[in-house]
């Protein structure tokens, strides 16, 4: 199996790229992202690389890092999500901002994804959240408290504070994170107008 390929790009297509490895041309199919950071045809590439292997073809996935190829094999483990999504997911959101949505239950953030419809975007986040904390750089409190809004057990003045914040613009995940940090700080019993204020604190940070 194919782990690894570093040799110099010969040519770019749709979705794929030829790696020139000592005078072979390998095939390799990237998200769009990965094809728009990699550089000039005939310079040197490095990329880590997924092996499918099937009865009638050999198919080279090629990532950047080895964290994105983690994410794209985690990705199909959910039902519905093959490579051609996984892709996809992977074009449209960094490792560490899928790790983030995943993690604060941002069904919006996900199915921004072409292709990827709510009921796909639902079941990412529920099956891979207990998952995603461990990719990003988040405060467990935040992902707590996150999870409680979204299901509607947060204390009234808490999920009050986050919906608030939500209806001036700002994303879920940024609001939950905001209002999270203002209920360490502010401590229990804290009113709805106090979370806000502190919570807009947090964001002008």
């Amino acid at each position: 199996m194919i782990g690894k390929l570093r040799g110099t790009i010969d040519s770019y297509g749709e979705d794929f790229i030829i790696v020139d490895v000592g005078g072979v041309g390998y095939l390799v199919h990237c998200s769009t992202r990965t094809l728009q950071a990699l550089p000039a045809t005939g310079e040197a590439v490095a990329l880590a690389i997924e092996t499918h292997v099937r009865e009638d073809q050999i198919k080279l996935f090629g990532f950047t890092s080895d964290l994105e190829r983690e994410w794209f094999r985690l990705l199909q483990t959910v039902q519905g999500v093959g490579t051609k999504v996984a892709l996809a997911i992977l074009g449209t959101l960094k490792p560490a901002d899928l790790a983030s949505a995943i993690a604060l239950r941002d069904k919006a953030a996900v199915s921004r994804t072409p292709g990827v419809g709510p009921k796909v975007a639902e079941r990412i986040v529920t099956e891979l959240k207990d998952k995603a904390p461990a990719y990003a750089d988040i405060d467990p409190a935040v992902v707590r408290l996150s999870g409680a809004v979204d299901e509607n057990r947060a204390p009234k003045p808490v999920a009050d504070a986050v919906s608030a914040l939500v209806n001036l613009g700002y994303g879920q995940p940024q609001a939950a994170a905001a209002i999270a940090a203002a209920a360490r700080s502010a401590g229990e019993g804290a009113e709805t107008k106090q979370l806000i204020r502190l919570g807009l604190k947090e964001l002008s940070r």
